[in-house]
Formats: C-alpha cells, structure tokens, sequence
C-alpha cells in the first residue's frame, strides 16, 4: 500500500519540492515544523533507497526529521537503530544521506536490562546496564577493552546525555555476532552499549565515526514526551 502511494507522489508532486540548489529536499536543512510537503520527500527518499519491507518507515522518517534539525552534525551520514525489533533481526541501518543509499545492514545488541530477545525499558543512569533511545553524535574512536570503539555523544538532556558518563560506546563484540542466536535464541547483551558483530565493527565505526548522526528508536512514549529533538509538533506531524 505504501508502494502505491509512494508512486502516486511522483506524478503530483511538483520537482520544485525536491531540489534546491542541486540538492535533494531531504539532504537540505528543514524549519523546525515538519510539514506535509517534507514528509512526502522523505517518503521519495525511503522509496529510492528501495527501504520498504526492510527499514521501519515510522522509525527512518522520525530519524530523517532529527537528522535535519541537528546543525551541528559534520557528515551526510545517519544510523537507525531500530529497537521495535528483536535482537534476532537486522536492526541497524546506516545510510549515505548524499548518496541516497543504504551502506550497512546489521543484528546489534542492546543491554542486558533492556529485555531479552526486545528491548523495552531505556535508560540514561549510570550502572542501569540498559539502553538509551535518541538521538546521537558520533564522535572519535579509541581502542578500548573490546577493540576498536566509537565515542557516541548523547545530544538529549534526562534521556541520554550521560552517554559519555556511562562509556556508551558502539565497539564489536563476539556476543553480538549472528551465530550466538542459534545457541540462546537471541543475541547477546552489553552493557548498554550498541555492540555489533566484530567482522563489521572496524568497517561500520569507520563510516559513521566524525560527527553523524545515530538514532536509537523504539515505541516508547516516555521518549517522545520528553525528546528535545522530535518535539510534540514534529512527533504529531510523523
């Protein structure tokens, strides 16, 4: 269905919605009100990178809106990670927002009191061993105890900003490699942190690492009363 209408925004919309100055509406900053008209480019934009059947469109255009209202974000480079999924599935996506295409596809681990194969409960405290939902810069890598390891900048306040407090780190880990889920029947757990198969770490954290944007998605309420970066205006309009 959402094929349909998709095709049907080509034939009624008019070009001037997609391109400004040689760019994409969806690559151009957006105001702060998401209007219909920015909704449906993002709707063009899920189609040409053929997301249907693949990405969440509720949580890819929740992470397009946020990904245009951060100014501050160095690289045309966005992460969803979607945790309405369970742990089973692939759940991490990494798109080229310039290029219009999906880069990476991947299971990534939540924390050990998130849940079990669903993550279900968030949270921004210190020793919690859970999750935190929202929206993230990426920042420097280091080597750390598990390898190589991405700093993640927790941009909104009460929800995930002790990120860097609580060393919430996207790294490799064997626990989150996909074979682990034929022994337990769900992928392993961290910390809290955004551990992905080790073989794609070093590939992944290399192309997000530098100032993009990350967002952590689930269906939880709590969140979006209280996000600073999908307001209630925005929230309502997605």
């Amino acid at each position: 269905m959402l094929r349909f209408w998709l095709s049907v925004l080509f034939l009624f919309i008019p070009c001037s919605l997609f391109w400004f100055d040689g760019q994409s509406a969806c690559t151009a900053e957006v105001p702060e009100t998401v209007t219909t008209a920015e909704v449906e480019a993002c709707a063009i934009l899920y189609r040409s990178m053929d997301l249907e059947g693949v990405v969440s469109w509720k949580a890819f255009r929740q992470a397009v809106a946020g990904y245009h209202k951060i100014g501050n974000r160095k690289r045309d480079i966005l992460t969803l990670i979607d945790f309405s999924r369970p742990s089973t599935e692939k759940r991490l996506f990494v798109f080229d927002m310039r290029q219009r295409k999906m880069l990476f596809s991947s299971v990534v681990s939540h924390g050990k009191n998130s849940g079990e194969n669903y993550a279900t409960s968030f949270s921004n405290e210190y020793g919690s061993y859970k999750s935190s939902l929202g929206f993230y810069l990426t920042e420097s890598t280091y080597q750390g105890k598990n390898g190589y390891s991405l700093i993640l900048d927790g941009l909104e306040k009460g929800i995930n900003d002790r990120a860097r407090e609580r060393a919430i780190v996207m790294h490799g880990a064997a626990y989150a490699n996909p074979s682990v889920v034929s022994k337990g029947g769900r992928l392993g757990r961290s910390f809290g942190c955004p551990a992905v198969p080790q073989a794609l770490a070093r590939p992944i954290i290399d192309t997000i690492k530098g100032g993009s944007v990350m967002y952590i998605y689930a269906e939880a309420p709590s969140y979006f009363a209280q996000s600073t970066v999908l307001d209630y205006d925005v929230n309502q309009s997605l």
